[in-house]
């Protein structure tokens, strides 16, 4: 967690070396990040995990000059991005697809992806949008953990707010979640 956190501090002083040993250092941690959002695929599964953290990890090194504060404000600028890559994947294999058909989703503390139910990844992340409009924060958790994979303590300090509060407003915006999602299916199933 230090070395993380000491080699963004390097890496904005200008070390060359820093960046190559901070690749070493997050990429197995982005894998295991992006191996839960897909567990469970097959193996020809149009989106890997060592896909999914290539195409963040280009985006992150794009932005490894910025003033990176520590090794949650990392991984918080990830699961951002990992968000922002399922979503665009989701939408263009549906594209392909043009078929519906709402499944249940289930709100863990990580996203498991399946193939067939990529349309799940658009209705959280519409529902996600729906919450920033009136709780930026709680959907800002809800991403952080639920795209991250980031514990209560690293979300506490990456939005400056006690671990209660991340626990707290975690439980609320889940819940209302469910109710949006289960709102949602209901709609599309008697349209």
């Amino acid at each position: 967690m230090q070395d993380i956190t000491r080699l963004l501090g390097e890496l904005r002083e200008g070390s060359l070396a820093a960046e190559s040993l901070l690749i070493a250092a997050v990429y197995p941690e982005l894998k295991k990040i992006a191996g839960g959002y897909l567990k469970g695929e097959r193996r020809t599964h149009s989106l890997q995990p060592t896909a999914l953290v290539n195409e963040a990890y280009l985006q992150l090194a794009g932005q490894l000059d910025k003033d990176w504060k520590n090794r949650s404000h990392f991984f918080a600028v990830a699961a951002l991005l990992m968000r922002r890559i399922l979503v665009d994947h989701a939408r263009s294999r549906k594209a392909q697809k043009r078929d519906g058909g709402w499944q249940r989703v289930e709100l863990t503390d990580v996203l498991a992806v399946e193939v067939e139910h990529l349309e799940e990844i658009l209705a959280i992340d519409a529902a996600l949008n729906r919450l920033a409009e009136f709780d930026k924060r709680q959907c800002r958790i809800v991403e952080l953990r639920f795209f991250g994979g980031l514990k209560e303590q690293e979300i506490a300090a990456v939005l400056k707010i006690s671990t209660r509060t991340v626990k707290r407003e975690w439980n609320v915006a889940r819940a209302w979640l469910h109710s949006e999602l289960r709102a949602e299916r209901a709609s599309s199933q008697s349209a």
